[in-house]
């Protein structure tokens, strides 16, 4: 795939997706209400506006590692390679863990209890996706480069040290 149609494609998905689940979900199920719900919130509120751009740094960076890796997160028009660059040297799973992040910082921007459940819900839906669609698909595709990768790297909780495919599965992380 050409990397500006995979450039588009990504930008598409990820605006569909995120903006779907990541915003109007949340906005149409009345979560988006500003709340103090202690005094000096605004603290809280400055820290999850902080978790919402933190997060949206390892979506766009996975992003675009699947774009260089000529592919896109689109599972349908997923990279002919494992892509093991960037984030994806730190936890398997940037996107979801970015999500995360995002969901978490509207909970304390905005306030809100119902939130945290939101994003609760949210991890267990992509936790069951990667663990019953995602890594069976890519332990299909890729065999033992994937098991290797998937050794050495954590789902969910980032590495200290980056790993390096090829090297030992330990790797200082």
């Amino acid at each position: 795939m050409r990397r500006s149609h995979a450039t588009a494609v990504s930008a598409m998905w990820g605006v569909a997706v995120g903006g779907v689940f990541g915003g109007l979900l949340p906005w149409l199920l009345g979560l988006w209400h500003f709340h103090q719900p202690l005094p000096g919130w605004v603290v809280a509120q400055v820290a999850g506006g902080l978790l919402i751009g933190g997060g949206l740094v390892p979506i766009v960076a996975s992003f675009a590692e699947f774009t260089r890796a000529q592919g896109t997160p689109v599972p349908l028009a997923a990279p002919p390679c494992l892509v093991v660059r960037g984030f994806y040297r730190y936890l398997r799973n940037p996107i979801y863990v970015g999500f995360l992040l995002v969901l978490a910082g509207q909970a304390l921007l905005f306030g809100s209890w119902a939130l945290v459940e939101y994003a609760a819900v949210s991890w267990c839906i992509g936790a069951a996706a990667v663990r019953f669609y995602e890594e069976p698909t890519l332990a299909r595709k890729f065999g033992a480069e994937y098991e290797a990768y998937r050794h050495a790297v954590r789902a969910w909780i980032p590495r200290l040290h980056p790993w390096m495919p090829g090297g030992p599965a330990g790797n200082g992380g």
